[in-house]
């Protein structure tokens, strides 16, 4: 499907086609065919409507964002055992570490300039701590989205954050894509150059899956010989929060859900 996109020049429609895809824009339009046949065909309307308010209220309950987020999942957090293998084998200079972008806010007015958004700055964090335990050099990846054409590149906007709240200097900067393959094809040209065949890569646990298929996927096309290590972050679990909780409608529920199922679109499409 992406590839299909890529055809038409049709991938500057896939927030759209995104928007439409994910809760809560399919659930509203099942209550508005319910109404509309309501008299022609009621136990199709009563169906429908069942189903879109079910779907609605787990739409918003973290319990399903949890259960989406789990077959996700790839890798568990890297361990001490497995810091110190990489702290080890970056040795070398062959050894990078990447991390993808999730946003950015084009002007946050306490700072008066563009700064990372949240997704961005958790990576971010975690990036720089990883660094500063295996020391290796590393490329943040990430222009404009799709949605923000005329935005600034996301990766400078991170590089500028490390450098002012961190002192690291960032040493490369991957500003040509817009979604995650783009990050992956642009990313791997850089490094392919610099000698380097082993990525630490860093991003969010639900993003790994489609992130690391996208690289693996590229460095094939590319004829490049990758060791990739997946570095997820955020992981986290529910299950110490009370059910009362899980079970209930609540915006993190709604933005977990969105995100997980995002991912899922994502990866049956080729993205």
């Amino acid at each position: 499907m992406n590839d299909l996109l890529a055809t038409f020049g049709l991938l500057d429609w896939k927030p759209v086609m995104a928007a439409l895809l994910l809760p809560p824009v399919p659930m509203l339009l099942m209550l508005i065919l319910a109404w509309w046949w309501q008299r022609r065909r009621p136990a199709l309307a009563t169906a429908l409507l069942l189903t879109a308010v079910l779907g609605l209220w787990f739409s918003h309950c973290q319990v399903t964002g949890e259960l989406l987020e789990r077959q996700l999942v790839m890798a568990p957090t890297l361990s001490t055992q497995r810091l110190a293998e990489l702290r080890r084998s970056a040795g070398d200079g062959r050894t990078a570490i990447v991390v993808l972008s999730g946003g950015v806010r084009p002007l946050a007015s306490e700072y008066g300039e563009s700064h990372p958004a949240g997704r961005s700055m958790e990576r971010l964090h975690y990036g720089l701590w990883l660094a500063r335990q295996v020391p290796a050099p590393m490329l943040i990846a990430g222009g404009a989205g799709w949605a923000l054409h005329d935005g600034p590149a996301e990766s400078a906007v991170l590089a500028r954050v490390a450098s002012r709240d961190s002192g690291r200097t960032v040493r490369w900067t991957e500003a040509e894509s817009h979604d995650t393959r783009g990050m992956a094809r642009f990313s791997l040209q850089q490094l392919r150059k610099d000698g380097i065949d082993q990525v630490i890569l860093v991003t969010h646990g639900w993003h790994m899956r489609r992130a690391a298929r996208a690289f693996t996927e590229e460095a094939a096309h590319a004829g490049m010989a990758l060791r990739l290590v997946p570095a997820p972050m955020g992981l986290v679990t529910d299950r110490l929060l009370p059910p009362l909780q899980r079970w209930t409608p609540t915006p993190d529920g709604h933005q977990r859900v969105r995100q997980a199922l995002r991912e899922w679109i994502g990866l049956a499409a080729g993205a």
